[in-house]
């Protein structure tokens, strides 16, 4: 980044308030009749209507619309272990994509401990406030134990995006990348270079659309995981596959699939050479790939290719995904987020990248024409379409699946439609 974009940024944070967020009043408060509503005596009447039932806690409160971004700081976008007061601005980033995507408030919260055992019991006892918790920026292996133990713990949804969103963005992308292709996905060779919080849940979700076992191959700083190595937590265990193979070099030979969430210019031009005819190629190392497109496409005419980045065709981007996922958990009040609900949403985007394009987005981007292929693969953020499809999807299988605490009228028949 050029200095002047640098204090672009910085200018753009500090002013005209520090911050990017804020909270608003949602009631007129201009009379002392508002003010005896708002505060006492008024409100006596919701507190003790939650006191006899305590789901009016989402008729009276905002509850059913607030999510908490929670964050410990050791795992922030690129930038590694930098603490939880550095990380406030990206979750505060984060409050403004839900917010602005899919009109959910959000309140920031940065935990001060690198303990899982301090922040599941912090995250526990404030968890009352919300209707929904969305873990970020953890560090494995620990994000994994946070987040099974809150999911035991609460009855809100619970949903680490830097897992399951990148999983939920990456499946829908290699459904419609290994159809391009004519290939299927219970034949597909899987290589994940990267076996940490995303590269793990990727698979986990390969595996629940019809991957084979055999056929994903995980590989971390110390080669591919497999069954004979002695050193894997649990997590990695259930990849460790009974295989030769060692290295990214043997593991990628003839595969169909390669899935980098690791770091820049690891893929190298003969590795990528020696994979199978019409390969598909997701290089997400964000600023900088695990090989450039433009290396890509010169190595090879008959690939595919997604990465994190904007400036390139088929950017895997988690706003896809975790604010219409919420939205949908929000709208039926849901208990979890489920993997039933992560398919739907891979699903419906998947789906969608096959409708014609609406002429805003085109605007938006400064195109003239958008159509499913090569280049894309899968819908843009800034596509109105979202809001109305993939929430629906998500409320439907919370409600499909068991999950759902409030069952709107018209969610089965909007679904038909």
């Amino acid at each position: 980044m050029s200095s002047r974009y640098k204090q672009q940024a910085l200018d753009y944070h500090a002013g005209p308030r520090p911050g990017k967020v804020g909270t608003q009043i949602t009631k007129p408060c201009i009379t002392q009749h508002d003010l005896s509503l708002a505060y006492t005596p008024g409100v006596a009447e919701p507190c003790l209507a939650i006191a006899r039932d305590h789901s009016a806690v989402y008729d009276y409160t905002t509850k059913g619309n607030l999510v908490a971004v929670i964050s410990n700081g050791t795992a922030v976008l690129g930038l590694g272990d930098i603490g939880p007061a550095a990380s406030k601005p990206v979750m505060e980033g984060k409050a403004v994509l839900f917010k602005a995507f899919a009109d959910i408030d959000v309140f920031d919260i940065e935990v001060n401990t690198n303990n899982p055992h301090e922040f599941i019991e912090t995250v526990t006892r404030i968890a009352p406030t919300f209707g929904g918790i969305n873990l970020e920026d953890i560090a494995a292996p620990a994000c994994f134990e946070i987040e099974k133990a809150l999911i035991h713990e609460l009855d809100i949804p619970v949903f680490h995006d830097d897992q399951h969103g990148t999983a939920i963005i990456v499946a829908a992308s290699l459904l419609k990348e290994i159809e391009i292709q004519n290939k299927k996905i219970e034949h597909v060779r899987v290589v994940c270079l990267g076996a940490g919080a995303a590269g793990l849940a990727s698979m986990h979700l390969l595996k629940a659309l019809g991957a084979k076992d055999e056929n994903l191959f995980m590989i971390d700083r110390s080669g591919v995981i497999h069954s004979g190595r002695d050193d894997l937590n649990e997590y990695k265990q259930e990849f460790a596959l009974e295989t030769p193979l060692r290295t990214l070099g043997e593991a990628i030979n003839g595969a169909d699939v390669f899935i980098g969430v690791s770091g820049p210019d690891l893929l190298a031009p003969e590795l990528l050479a020696s994979m199978a005819e019409r390969p598909v190629i997701f290089a997400l190392s964000n600023p900088d790939p695990e090989i450039l497109p433009e290396l890509a496409h010169k190595t090879r005419n008959d690939l595919i290719m997604g990465t994190g980045r904007s400036d390139y065709p088929n950017q895997v981007n988690n706003v896809l995904g975790f604010p219409f996922i919420f939205r949908g958990a929000l709208d039926v009040h849901a208990k979890c987020i489920n993997q039933s609900m992560q398919l739907a949403a891979v699903h419906a985007l998947a789906d969608l990248a096959h409708k014609p394009v609406p002429r805003e987005v085109l605007q938006a981007y400064n195109l003239d024409t958008l159509v499913f292929g090569r280049d894309y693969i899968i819908p843009k953020p800034l596509d109105p379409r979202l809001i109305d499809t993939v929430p629906l999807a998500v409320s439907n299988a919370a409600i499909g699946s068991g999950v759902a605490r409030k069952f709107p009228a018209d969610a089965a028949h909007k679904q038909a439609v």
